[in-house]
Parts: C-alpha cells; structure tokens; sequence
C-alpha cells in the first residue's frame, strides 16, 4: 500500500502533524456523514508547485458548508493562503489537497446544530487516479444499477461526504463486474454522471453534457472543459443524454478533479467509436495538461503559484 502520509496538516488555523489529526468515535460525522470537502491538484511546473483553479474549489466548499448550515469560522481569503502553505511546509512538488469541513463531538442524534465544526486542509502525493495507461488507451465502464439521488433528496451541488455512499456503490459495482468505473442514471432514466466524474459525450462533431437537473455535481474540471471547448470553437450543449447513445456515441470521456480527462473506450462492452481514446479527447488532454504544467495558461489566471502566490481575489 502507497504511504500517502505527510508532515504537516492544518486543523483549525494551524499546523499539526499528521499523526494527531484525529476526532472521537462519536464525532456526529462518523455516524450521519456531516462533512464537506473538496478535491484540488497542485501540479508540477518550471515556476515551481501551482495549484489548479484554487478560488473556485474554495467557493463551492463554503457554498456547500452554508448549504448544509455548517458556515466554518474562516472566510476564502484566511483559508487561501493556508492552503498554498500547506505545500510549502510538506515540501510538496506535486500532490492532491482536500479542504475538509465536519461536525465533530458535542452531542449525539440527528440533529447537529450542537456539534462544533472543525476544519482540516490535508495534502497527500497522489498519482494518475486511473494510471496513466487509462488516460492513453481509455477505460472501461457499465451504466450501474444504482441511480443518482432524485430532486428535493440530497443537494447534488452540495459536495457532502454522506453523498459519496451512493458514489461507493457504483463503483463497487463495477469493480466486482470487471469494469473500471460505473456510469448512473438520474432518477428519470437519463445519464447523469460517473462515481464521482463527469461525463461528456461527442458525436457528430458536437459535444453534449448532462444539465444540472439530471443530479450531477458542477464540477470544476467541467466547467474547465467547457472553457477549453468553446476557445476552440467547438459547441457544447448541456442536454439530457439517453443510456443508448452512449454506445453510439464518437468518443466518452470523463472529467474530474482525480480523474482528469480519462477516455471511456467500451460502455457495457460495446465499444465507444473505435474503442480508443478519440481526437477531441486528445486535444482536450493535451491543452488541458498544458495549462496545469503552466505550459499554456493563456489568460485562464486558473494558476496559484505556490513560491509565488497571487492575492485571493475579493
């Protein structure tokens, strides 16, 4: 198993080693799954570690804690700084960072409003999510059984870790059937998204994507595509995407944080186009990378330079 340990992690405004970050076994969050987290990389590049899109990632977190009426006692800008710092004590070149707010001991049952509401920054090497193989030939994925949460359920903008339950069963699922990753449906039999990516479809020269509605988290690295597309003229349409047209579909692909942009190369096991990563998946990867290694980051300002950081924006 991978040492994913570190030196340092933040709790609470400061710094404490990795060993001592630790919460009590009836922490309200251990037993009803009251936190909130994000996902962010920091990405090697010749200006030293930068961390991609860290605004954004920071205000979906806070919207998320002030949805579920958890607000953490630090605004964006006392939480951005600590975040590149992070980096800096653990010596980091390259790693993934997850914000996390939860509700820690103070009294048991559903109600959590008594529970006090601690916050944790924590950083940890992390490579290619799929391998770099799944990002050069493609992975293979089956629509699951488990369907995304409905409307008015649990809020799918929301990035919960109790949500993840669901995220858990779909990708089991697929594991234990010899896939690599499972794709959900919405509760009205459209496709909403993957465990815990997004996904978008190409056929005809056009490029669709799952609205809102169909119970899919806005992820940063969606809307980050959808960028790249629309500067290289192509269209994006977000759209209600039938089951079949996955399997008539051009080329799949999958977006996220962890994950990227990984190509899905066989849905069900009926191959996706040719049954390989496709021409606008490639070209995406490739002007995607070249913003996160600082190669091509054009006006994007989507770049936190950890050795020569930006003041967070009001």
């Amino acid at each position: 198993m991978v040492d994913l340990r570190t030196d340092k992690i933040w709790h609470n405004g400061r710094f404490i080693p990795w060993d001592q970050a630790q919460i009590h076994v009836l922490s309200h969050v251990i037993h009803y799954g009251s936190a909130i987290f994000e996902g962010l990389r920091c990405y090697r590049t010749e200006r030293g570690p930068a961390v991609f899109r860290l605004r954004d990632h920071l205000v979906r977190l806070l919207q998320s804690c002030h949805t579920y009426r958890m607000d953490p006692p630090y605004s964006l800008e006392e939480l951005h700084e600590p975040m590149l710092e992070l980096v800096r004590v653990n010596r980091l070149q390259e790693c993934y960072l997850r914000p996390l707010v939860l509700r820690g001991f103070g009294s048991m049952g559903i109600n959590p409003l008594k529970c006090p509401i601690e916050t944790y920054l924590i950083a940890w090497p992390w490579g290619r999510y799929f391998g770099q193989e799944a990002l050069d030939e493609g992975i293979d994925a089956q629509v699951s059984s488990w369907n995304r949460l409905t409307p008015n359920t649990i809020p799918a903008l929301a990035k919960g870790t109790g949500q993840y339950l669901n995220s858990q069963l779909i990708r089991m699922e697929a594991v234990v059937n010899g896939y690599t990753e499972g794709i959900a449906l919405s509760s009205d039999g459209y496709v909403s998204e993957a465990s815990g990516m997004n996904l978008f479809l190409v056929a005809g020269g056009k490029v669709v994507t799952p609205p809102p509605s169909a119970s899919i988290l806005l992820g940063i690295t969606r809307d980050s595509v959808i960028t790249l597309l629309r500067d290289l003229g192509m269209a994006v349409t977000e759209q209600h995407i039938a089951r079949e047209m996955l399997y008539t579909a051009d080329e799949v692909f999958l977006t996220g944080t962890a994950a990227e942009i990984t190509p899905v190369r066989s849905v069900d096991r009926i191959r996706v186009g040719g049954g390989a990563r496709g021409p606008i998946t490639r070209q995406l990867q490739e002007e995607y990378f070249g913003l996160t290694s600082g190669k091509r980051e054009k006006d994007y300002g989507w770049l936190d330079y950890v050795y020569d950081p930006k003041p967070a924006a009001d």
